[in-house]
């Protein structure tokens, strides 16, 4: 019986003609996983699955139990709609630990782009998994690489490659090997140590445009700003760097670091914990600022993203935009920097409020936007 693929959506994330909640590879990885899923329906892992399209394909061809990983908690909510809007149940989000694989006899995997994110999977999986697990890794074509397959030979010693179809490809892996559990790389950069796990964004360094923030973020804080009551808020935290930077030019405040992404937030309380601010800093999972009261902050520092899944959209950062006006308190300020070209600045006047520019290089602008 065909799965309907058409009917999953992505809200609560962003949606649009162009963003798709399932592809070609959701399909393939479907079909060449099919004979192992029904030999092990008790056994099944998913990991890195969009909004739920292997999850709950798994499901409608027979599986009783699911486990499954997704780094965006939009996708984590867009899995429970879908799941109820079809009907399905039998799946149960995990963080990316051992728990979520050990004993697992099939791993679906949608490829992540990042090599340092495959390895920390591949190594999990290979360390906690049944000795007789298979591995189906899908992805588009334009996304894989063959250094994708010596991420997953370093852990697996069998590796076999689907023939290609609609511009996508299955890899599978068998026989585990030298597992280990994810472990977070760390920098120092300018006295501020960075850690991040597979995957996070910029990796543990100090990319340019988070740089250029920090150098003109004020010395001076808004009155009753880093209080208890009224956290200094590092939106979109990615490791951390801008809410640590905060934590630690102003010893005396408390700090918000939110991010929807478990890998971001697990990186970003590895950093607060090397610098000695985990005690002022409360890391979060959160879809923008959604836990937050209305009119509840008055200082919000943003470095946004521009991905959507794998895709580009330029629909995130307004979505984030508006709901750190929301969190603004009349007068409160939104700190932020962006790649020049994607011209913010017309969305921030309009969702937030009056917007200077307080710097601006050969590819980034800074901002602050007064909430009106």
């Amino acid at each position: 019986m065909s799965f309907p693929f058409d009917r999953l959506r992505r809200r609560p994330d962003v949606e649009g003609p162009d963003l798709v909640a399932s592809d070609a590879a959701d399909r393939l990885l479907r079909d060449e996983s099919a004979a192992a899923r029904a030999a092990a329906p008790d056994d099944i892992v998913v990991i890195g699955d969009s909004y739920g399209a292997l999850t709950l394909a798994a499901l409608h061809d027979g599986a009783r139990r699911v486990r499954t990983h997704q780094d965006a908690l939009t996708g984590e909510r867009a899995l429970a709609a879908n799941a109820a809007d079809l009907g399905l149940d039998g799946f149960a989000s995990l963080p990316l630990t051992a728990d979520l694989v050990r004993g697992a006899r099939v791993v679906l995997l949608r490829l992540p782009r990042s090599l340092d994110a495959l390895a920390d999977i591949a190594g999990l999986i290979a360390a906690h998994a049944s000795p007789d697990v298979v591995v189906f890794a899908g992805g588009r074509l334009k996304h894989m690489t063959t250094a994708m397959n010596d991420v997953l030979r370093a852990h697996f010693r069998t590796l076999d490659v689907t023939h290609a179809r609609q511009k996508s490809r299955v890899l599978v892996a068998r026989e585990p090997h030298d597992g280990r559990d994810p472990v977070a790389a760390s920098a120092t950069v300018d006295g501020l140590t960075i850690c991040a796990f597979g995957g996070a964004f910029a990796g543990a360094r100090l990319d340019i445009g988070t740089r250029l923030l920090l150098a003109h973020l004020p010395e001076t804080l808004p009155s009753g700003a880093g209080t208890a009551e009224d956290p200094l808020v590092d939106l979109a935290c990615g490791t951390g760097v801008v809410g640590a930077w905060l934590a630690r030019r102003h010893p005396e405040a408390r700090v918000i670091a939110t991010d929807q992404s478990a890998v971001a937030v697990a990186s970003a309380r590895a950093t607060m914990t090397a610098n000695d601010v985990a005690d002022r800093v409360a890391v979060v999972r959160d879809d923008a600022l959604g836990s937050r009261p209305d009119a509840s902050a008055s200082f919000i520092v943003l470095n946004p993203p521009f991905h959507s899944g794998a895709a580009v959209s330029d629909r995130v950062a307004p979505r984030l935009f508006a709901d750190a006006a929301r969190t603004l308190r009349p007068g409160a300020q939104l700190w932020c920097v962006w790649n020049s070209p994607l011209a913010y600045r017309g969305a921030l006047e309009r969702l937030v409020g009056p917007t200077t520019q307080v710097a601006r290089d050969a590819k980034f602008t800074v901002t602050v936007s007064t909430r009106r």
